[in-house]
């Protein structure tokens, strides 16, 4: 099994361009509209949602288990992380590149979600939940470290009902890779 070799991923991120597998081969997109979750006031916390977050149903952690969220956000019917994609992600999170936000209870690892970091910008790659709303409170706490820590582009890469529900959005290309050069033009600016 051979990986996508991270400067290869990584420069292909800075581009607009992110890899999913499908029956053992290696596709690569930058779709026409990209889909993008506002990290300002426009960033929506569902009424319900609002009401679970009171309740503190989980402890949430940072990159304590991204071996373990893979596995979580592999194991569908239909899945686009094959074994190189598996370890791929893996290795990016060796070098700090990727992060996992991760939902925990008394029973163990709930939900969770990955992406990866790349100056002030973050794409999300996955989420899953085995207990209702593990991967949303993941995603609001992925939310909150992002403009935390001065974040500027969370890519969600295509566009669900579920990311809608958070103010999430579609842009047209130029459009997301103007706001990808601006997100990667501020870190340098700040190294």
């Amino acid at each position: 099994m051979e990986r996508i070799p991270p400067h290869v991923l990584l420069g292909a991120y800075t581009e607009g361009v992110f890899p999913m597998a499908d029956d053992g081969e290696i596709y690569w997109f930058s779709p026409l509209m990209r889909g993008i979750i506002p990290l300002d006031k426009r960033f929506h916390i569902p009424h319900g949602l609002k009401r679970t977050l009171k309740k503190e149903p989980f402890e949430v952690r940072t990159n304590t288990a991204f071996r373990e969220v893979l596995v979580g956000c592999s194991e569908r019917k239909e899945t686009w992380i094959d074994d190189v994609i598996f370890d791929t992600y893996y290795h990016l999170y060796e070098l700090g590149h990727g992060h996992s936000f991760e939902c925990w209870d008394d029973e163990g690892l709930q939900g969770g979600l990955y992406g990866v970091a790349i100056g002030k910008a973050f794409f999300g790659e996955s989420m899953f939940s085995r207990k209702p709303d593990a991967s949303k409170v993941a995603l609001v706490y992925l939310v909150e470290w992002l403009k935390e820590n001065g974040y500027t582009l969370l890519d969600t890469q295509w566009m669900t009902d579920h990311l809608r529900q958070f103010g999430g959005r579609e842009v047209p290309r130029e459009q997301y890779l103007n706001l990808l050069a601006e997100a990667l033009a501020e870190s340098d600016e700040c190294d």
